[in-house]
């Protein structure tokens, strides 16, 4: 286990969306391109129920980790619920809502693609 407390986080998060199944989760390192966070996390859902639980499933396993959210934002609509975890920031849309907006164009423009890792 990670002693380094992102570290730890991370994998956490990653440990509870692969737990609720969502799908395409993309993980973008943007240290040193923004001082808002270290990571930033796009994963899909396949309906409004499945992202507020896939949402819901980070909340959980980032407080069993230790940290609280220092924000939580659209599980009422549940088309993109954003988990701000601090060091980490959580997106968990519709397929509609994610190619709209395009987060991983957004967040890799101007950067090194290799910096940029996915998991299934």
């Amino acid at each position: 286990m990670p002693t380094d407390i992102v570290e730890r986080l991370r994998l956490e998060v990653r440990r509870a969306l692969e737990e609720l199944k969502a799908k395409d989760i993309v993980e973008l390192d943007v240290r040193g391109k923004t001082s808002i966070a270290d990571y930033i996390v796009v994963a899909g859902g396949t309906s409004s129920r499945h992202v507020r639980s896939i949402a819901d499933e980070v909340i959980k396993y980032s407080k069993k980790a230790g940290m609280i959210p220092l924000g939580v934002e659209g599980q009422r609509e549940g088309e993109w619920v954003l988990v701000d975890l601090g060091d980490i920031i959580i997106h968990v849309m519709l397929p509609r809502v994610r190619e709209f907006y395009g987060l991983e164009r957004l967040w890799s423009v101007g950067g090194d693609e290799s910096a940029e890792a996915a998991y299934a």
